[in-house]
């Protein structure tokens, strides 16, 4: 499964992609309005640091204004995605931007049918939002199931990009699942590392070897 980072601090992007474990980033008009500064060279920034995909959110609603919008954050880099609101429009700003080579990642997916158009619409990425629908009483999981069982029905292409991510038992359960890529905030990323038996079994391995009193180097 791909890891993405699911932010738009340019600084902190860099330092965790050079653990070569980040495969992509996605970032919303909410996380550059908190990262602050111009965004277009935050984007740059990102772009250079990160040389897999990164997604990068229209803020219009309109297809005209998507696709002009489209079009231009695409001018940034190469690897620029294209984010685009799973409504009416921006499904037909999809299919268009894709027609064109720009690839496309739909954004605020609740549902399998929603996933459907979005492959429909020859979508790159979709991306379905486990936490929410979990903070509203569904099951957020069984969503991821429902789209991948679906894809593999109709050999669709779309990647099922899991957002909305709340914790490593997300990650973990998203991988099961099948879900192809996972966006995930980096405090989340940090956290897959963590295991108090990894903690204790190196703190006692360490112990043992200076004990011995020697010296690799």
């Amino acid at each position: 499964m791909q890891i993405f980072i699911d932010s738009a601090d340019a600084k902190e992007l860099k330092t965790l992609a050079e653990t070569g474990l980040v495969d992509g980033v996605t970032t919303n008009p909410s996380l550059v309005a908190k990262a602050g500064g111009d965004f277009f060279d935050t984007l740059h920034q990102i772009c250079t640091a990160v040389p897999g995909p990164v997604s990068a959110e229209v803020v219009a609603q309109d297809y005209e204004t998507m696709l002009a919008e489209g079009r231009k954050l695409r001018g940034v880099a190469a690897n620029i995605v294209v984010k685009v609101p799973l409504t009416q429009e921006g499904l037909r700003a999809c299919k268009t931007l894709e027609a064109e080579g720009h690839p496309c990642n739909v954004t605020l997916c609740f549902s399998s049918t929603q996933a459907l158009l979005a492959a429909k619409a020859n979508a790159t990425f979709i991306s379905p939002f486990l936490g929410r629908l979990d903070d509203n009483g569904q099951d957020g999981m069984g969503l991821i199931r429902e789209i991948r069982a679906i894809y593999d029905n109709y050999d669709f292409q779309t990647q099922i990009l899991a957002a909305s991510i709340r914790g490593v038992g997300h990650v973990r359960d998203a991988a099961i699942a099948g879900a192809d890529c996972a966006t995930i905030p980096p405090a989340v990323f940090k956290a897959l590392y963590k295991h108090i038996l990894t903690d204790a079994g190196l703190e006692a391995f360490l112990k043992d070897w200076k004990a011995t009193g020697q010296s690799i180097l």
